[in-house]
């Protein structure tokens, strides 16, 4: 009787500890104004969500001085008391390529915006996320900023990663952060041709093998995004976010060519754009299936588990293409 009460024990230690080396779901919320409706409620409830990383505002440079400024800051129209907020900041690379670039006003005046946020809508932030797709030429201006930044903000730092920062990190380097989070997106160009410039694997596949040897921790960033590249006369001309492929097939302005390919059949406005007749839309987005194939290779070829899988983006729009489970599901893989 001992040996089975031992048994039992012993198994239900080992299902406590798989539960407890899951990664834990949460969002990315990527509007200026923090407002959740009923179906994003009902997510964050069903999956657990007590993480949110919102973006607080973008850094670009100023068209006419170009000095570095702050760009639409969030504005909360909901009390955060129910969440772990981690304010995001999205700084341009051009503002990092600036030369004779003041890093230490730049930083200083990033921690005192982000402070007044938190102090303004009552959140105390454990952490602070800078998202920057840096290149060898702003390299030094970002590696300097991040140190500076992690010092005077006295927070947990986490900084976004590219999949070719991983490969060449010996060249590009790594930020002084606590943590990074993989972006596992946008892998591709934004192009004519039939190929999803969100997600390809071959592409990923070349990047892969090299987080076996990258030496911060990850988390994992996938997309649960969609949009649509306009095309006219074979060229992109713009990206028209907010159009799902069932919209487009009840619309009698737009006529299906294939799985991907929409074209216009006479000129309208959608959406405040205005398509011409014969002008095409390539429709890319990511399926569930993508999701878990995603997740299953990054689970291959990280020797680190992530803590966290983060989800790009919260809105309703796009959880709507997907069955309630799949953030679970996707999880389940690690």
């Amino acid at each position: 009787m001992k040996k089975i009460f031992f048994l039992v024990l012993f198994c239900s230690l080992l299902i406590s500890c798989n539960e407890k080396t899951k990664p834990i779901v949460s969002f990315y919320y990527w509007k200026t104004i923090f407002k959740l409706s009923n179906t994003e409620k009902e997510i964050l409830r069903e999956n657990n969500i007590r993480k949110i990383y919102i973006r607080y505002f973008d850094i670009d440079l100023h068209p006419k001085d170009t000095n570095p400024i702050p760009l639409t800051p969030i504005h909360f129209k909901e009390k955060m008391n129910d969440f772990d907020v981690v304010p995001v900041v999205y700084i341009k690379n051009k503002v990092m390529l600036k030369q004779n670039l003041d890093i230490e006003d730049l930083a200083q005046k990033t921690v005192k915006l982000i402070n007044e946020i938190n102090t303004k809508n009552k959140i105390d932030s454990k952490e602070i996320q800078i998202d920057c797709d840096w290149t060898l030429s702003s390299r030094d201006n970002y590696l300097q900023f991040i140190a500076l930044f992690k010092k005077l903000s006295q927070k947990k730092i986490s900084a976004t990663i590219r999949l070719h920062q991983i490969k060449y990190f010996k060249k590009t380097k790594i930020p002084n952060v606590d943590s990074g989070v993989l972006m596992y997106y946008n892998m591709g160009t934004i192009a004519v041709d039939s190929l999803n410039s969100i997600y390809d694997k071959k592409i990923a596949e070349r990047y892969l093998k090299s987080l076996k040897k990258y030496p911060l921790h990850l988390d994992f960033a996938l997309p649960i995004y969609s949009w649509a590249v306009h095309i006219r006369n074979q060229k992109v001309i713009g990206l028209r976010s907010k159009l799902s492929i069932s919209e487009l097939k009840k619309d009698e302005n737009f006529e299906k060519v294939n799985s991907v390919f929409f074209k216009v059949k006479k000129p309208n406005y959608k959406n405040g754009v205005y398509y011409e007749e014969n002008d095409l839309l390539k429709t890319e987005a990511i399926s569930s299936e993508d999701l878990i194939e995603m997740a299953e290779n990054l689970n291959k070829n990280c020797v680190q588990k992530p803590n966290e899988i983060i989800f790009y983006d919260l809105d309703e729009f796009n959880i709507e293409n997907y069955e309630k489970n799949i953030f679970k599901q996707v999880v389940s893989c690690f």
